[in-house]
């Protein structure tokens, strides 16, 4: 399974599970998100874990199973275990690692047998990992990793589209491993750790058009194993979630009851169909909150707008909705989705091209500079944060087709 694919799959309802290992961690950066390290304890009870993990069923089960952290290579027997669960049913598994075990530029046997159980391995790299594992490091364990026929990629976060570390990277790797290793770069935000790193996250995109969440698609297990809706670090983090982005807990739910609830939520259809800010300007007179994403969390204290996605999008005219506005995202393709979602200049790079075409470093993907907006930070996964608009050309407002219909058409089921 190749990174393009991956992200291609992310605008997919319930076509993927994200799954927080543990917060723990081994090493201390600065930019980090979820706050982990060796001091917390945080994770998922593993039998309950496994439970949820064995319950999917070979036609329903996600397509593809993310594990992160945290350090999910801290417990590499229950990776690879989760690993094995997941495949047999027929999904796939891919694990983002820190590195912390790369020192040196070896892959330890214990960590290559979790790492070997997997369709897709990812490394994150940044100037704070370098600070405590080399660049080098890093790249002689990845060509290890491939070497042992396991698909690999590189995580890459920095200071924004101009911060000539990405560009330095980006070259570096070009050099050791040609056009065979794509890169999701990213870039920090004030979130966590970074919260005194970063600027503060840009608005986003107001109520005017539609803005799809991408990051409504897939459910996620929190190291607490509270299963939500969203993989947004606040959503993940903070405590009660948001009802309507609460799937449930992994002690008591399988995932069969969590995929029914994410596909028939009313809420989450329109959030993955046009976004939250959409919402509050369709279904109520007062202004949504200040940003992308807490304009959602607002949602659950205002009822009229919940109201107002539960009479339109309850029925068959909101799966039809949801439906559309995936395949919008999919043929749109996984470069567009990192251009909204990731740093836009190096969008292509999550692409790898084809063997005769040139490689580039940090040259400006097509469609020029990025949209304002907000971009990711790292985290559970690596889109934890606000959404663009998707170009116009690519993306219809979906609302007019629920206006076009007599409102008894509208929830039948």
């Amino acid at each position: 399974m190749d990174l393009a694919e991956l992200i291609g799959l992310r605008p997919v309802p319930c076509g993927g599970l994200l799954v927080a290992l543990t917060r723990r961690c081994p090493m201390s950066c600065a930019h980090c998100s979820t706050g982990s390290s060796l001091s917390v304890s945080e994770e998922p009870d593993s039998g309950q874990l496994l439970r949820f993990i064995g319950s999917f069923g070979t036609e329903d089960r996600p397509e593809v199973v993310m594990l992160t952290g945290g350090e999910p290579l801290l417990l590499p027997e229950l990776a690879a275990r989760l690993a094995g669960l997941a495949r047999a049913k027929g999904s796939r598994v891919a694990l983002l690692s820190g590195m912390f075990f790369a020192r040196g530029g070896r892959v330890p046997e214990r960590t290559m047998r979790a790492i070997t159980a997997l369709d897709h391995f990812s490394a994150s790299l940044d100037v704070h990992h370098e600070r405590e594992v080399p660049r080098a490091d890093v790249l002689s364990a990845l060509r290890a990793v491939l070497d042992a026929g396991v698909p690999a990629s590189i995580h890459l976060t920095g200071a924004g589209a101009d911060d000539p570390y990405l560009a330095d990277v980006v070259a570096d790797v070009r050099r050791v491993f040609g056009t065979g290793m794509p890169l999701l770069v990213n870039e920090v935000r004030p979130l966590g750790r970074a919260a005194r790193l970063a600027l503060p996250t840009p608005p986003g995109p107001d109520g005017s058009r539609a803005a799809p969440c991408a990051l409504a698609a897939w459910p996620v297990v929190a190291f607490d194993g509270t299963v939500a809706a969203c993989c947004n670090q606040w959503t993940v983090d903070r405590r009660p979630v948001p009802p309507h982005l609460r799937l449930g807990h992994i002690a008591d739910d399988d995932w069969p009851a969590v995929r029914a609830r994410s596909l028939g939520s009313p809420v989450l259809r329109m959030l993955r169909a046009v976004g939250p800010r959409r919402l509050h300007e369709r279904y109520e007179s007062e202004p949504a909150p200040a940003g992308y994403c807490r304009s959602c969390h607002a949602l659950a204290d205002r009822p009229e707008v919940l109201a107002g996605a539960a009479r339109d999008a309850g029925g068959r005219v909101g799966a039809l909705l949801d439906r559309l506005s995936t395949d919008q995202q999919l043929a749109a393709g996984p470069a567009a989705l990192v251009r909204r979602m990731g740093c836009a200049r190096y969008a292509h790079l999550v692409e790898s091209p084809p063997p005769d075409e040139p490689p580039t470093a940090g040259g400006p993907a097509v469609g020029g500079e990025r949209p304002g907006g907000a971009g990711p930070q790292p985290g559970v996964e690596p889109f934890p944060h606000a959404a663009r608009p998707l170009p116009p050309a690519a993306v219809v407002d979906p609302l007019p087709l629920i206006e076009s219909l007599p409102g008894e058409k509208r929830s039948c089921r």
